[in-house]
């Protein structure tokens, strides 16, 4: 694959990422304002999920923020936006039964979770250094090639990560509508909406893991032509 080639998906995955965050804004306002046939809250959906998976270490706490919401493994806490946390809309409750399913995952030693989860230091150490590894490789690449491959291999690692993220994630959304479904929360006319509400949030990891895979598709090409 040619760098022109990697740069034209490059700019793709950039416009695409657009149009999908601005769809799934839309979706969450359109969803956010239809009322839940269960009636009860984001939190009380998150409290009700944990309670029928016997999960009883598990606080449900609302944070500030617009779609923030995530579930912390590290102090087991499911963290929900305000609005999803006090919302009794199709959208607050298919988000909190999301983050949820993230919660169930990790109580049960879901085998993905668990990869992940043991990515995450040596994830977070690439983070944090390859932007410096890999701009030291560029502007140095004629005297230490190797400089430049081991900023790829670090960026590799955060990309491994974010597809490792997409089963997790597809997961937690299964778990949550199937959830939502047998509980009556969301009936046969509103479970395709947070069918579809979840649909829009995977895809926002969905494009972020192909963004990632053509940056590092355009760092082996740099360092390969350099040779």
């Amino acid at each position: 694959m040619t760098g022109m080639n990697i740069w034209i998906i490059m700019i793709a995955v950039m416009v695409l990422s657009f149009i999908i965050q601005r769809v799934l804004q839309s979706k969450f306002e359109k969803y956010g304002n239809i009322p839940a046939p269960g009636g009860i809250s984001g939190a009380e959906v998150a409290r009700l999920m944990l309670e029928r998976n016997g999960i009883r270490n598990v606080e449900v706490i609302s944070i500030d923020g617009r779609l923030t919401d995530h579930y912390n493994p590290s102090d087991s806490t499911i963290n929900l936006s305000r609005e999803v946390y006090s919302g009794r809309s199709v959208a607050a409750c298919a988000v909190a039964a999301h983050e949820t399913g993230h919660a169930i995952q990790h109580a049960k030693g879901y085998a993905p979770l668990k990869f992940r989860s043991a990515m995450v230091p040596v994830v977070t150490f690439a983070n944090n250094t390859v932007q410096w590894v890999l701009l030291l490789g560029v502007l140095m690449i004629n005297l230490t090639p190797a400089l430049l491959w081991a900023g790829i291999a670090l960026f590799a690692l955060t990309t491994l990560f974010s597809f490792v993220t997409l089963p997790v994630e597809i997961d937690a959304s299964r778990r949550a509508v199937n959830w939502l479904t047998t509980e009556g929360i969301v009936d046969e006319r509103t479970r395709p909406m947070a069918v579809d509400a979840l649909k829009w949030a995977a895809y926002t990891y969905v494009i972020a893991a192909i963004g990632s895979l053509a940056t590092l598709l355009y760092y082996i090409a740099l360092a390969n032509n350099r040779r």
